[in-house]
């Protein structure tokens, strides 16, 4: 295990849901943080939280922008001497089906989820080199089984994976670690913006029995085992534990068997989930909506 003490950990969608968990239990252990977030607003409050301007360092950017990560990855080494530890964490999701949903929101969830991951990776990668550290990648359980009406984020998602898997071999002889986290329903702005949005979604994923949308975890239990796989360079971080018996299970869930019960009621609720997105006039929540205008 390696000790967190005075580790310097950069971030992404660090103000709030999972990032914001994991940083305030990396800054009870001691560590130096690199907070970084899109919206400035909650980013400020949870370094007033925090209280800690020796240890807590924020910076407003977009994962989308390579420059703008990269300037991140300077200041932070300017600041603290080193990167440690990155937490690949920024992500966001659309709503509705290939034919429902807004073309730019497929692209912006690719962007962020996919194209976000390189950028903070590459900008940080050659100090993290440097200190022998670990990489940890947000994934999600939707890399492993895929549904209806949830496409662009369960790609998304599964590259996430593969981009972990691939960077893993590149770095593993300069001594860095690499990880990719999984997690099911974890109780974020994500998951009550899309159940507030779609009345439908709950009911459509009830309907995948390898993937309960009731059993929702919380923040600071996914924060747990984020930092316990922080502490250990675990090549992978499962949330809740169960969760790394369906990466086994991957053969199964994508076969015509395991997708029976999802094929059998798309035909009823996928209709329903893209009138439901018509209606709102959206493909995404409208907090990514506020977020993406800024």
């Amino acid at each position: 295990m390696v000790s967190l003490s005075s580790q310097v950990v950069v971030i992404t969608g660090g103000a709030r849901g999972i990032g914001a968990a994991v940083a305030r239990l990396l800054h009870k252990r001691g560590a130096r943080l690199v907070l970084v977030d899109v919206d400035a607003q909650p980013l400020a409050a949870l370094a007033a939280e925090l209280a800690d301007d020796a240890k807590v360092m924020t910076m407003t950017a977009d994962v989308r922008d390579l420059s703008a990560m990269q300037d991140v990855a300077d200041k932070a080494v300017d600041r603290f001497g080193g990167i440690d530890v990155v937490v690949a964490n920024a992500g966001v999701a659309s709503y509705g089906s290939l034919l429902q949903v807004d073309p730019e929101a497929f692209k912006r969830v690719m962007d962020v989820n996919v194209l976000g991951v390189f950028n903070t990776v590459r900008a940080a990668l050659p100090s993290v080199i440097d200190r022998q550290g670990y990489v940890l990648i947000v994934s999600s359980m939707a890399a492993f089984a895929a549904a209806p009406g949830m496409a662009p984020y369960s790609t998304s998602k599964a590259g996430a994976e593969h981009l972990a898997n691939a960077l893993r071999l590149e770095v593993a002889y300069r001594g860095v670690k690499v990880g990719s986290a999984h997690m099911s329903w974890i109780d974020t702005d994500l998951i009550r913006d899309t159940k507030a949005d779609l009345p439908v979604f709950g009911e459509m994923l009830a309907m995948a029995p390898w993937w309960p949308v009731n059993w929702t975890t919380s923040a600071d239990k996914c924060a747990r085992a984020f930092v316990k796989g922080i502490e250990g360079r675990k090549t992978r971080v499962y949330c809740p534990g169960w969760v790394g018996l369906f990466r086994w299970l991957k053969p199964v869930l994508t076969s015509y068997v395991g997708e029976t019960a999802m094929r059998q009621s798309a035909p009823a609720l996928l209709p329903r989930m893209d009138a439901e997105v018509a209606a709102l006039g959206r493909s995404v929540s409208a907090r990514t909506e506020a977020s993406d205008a800024r």
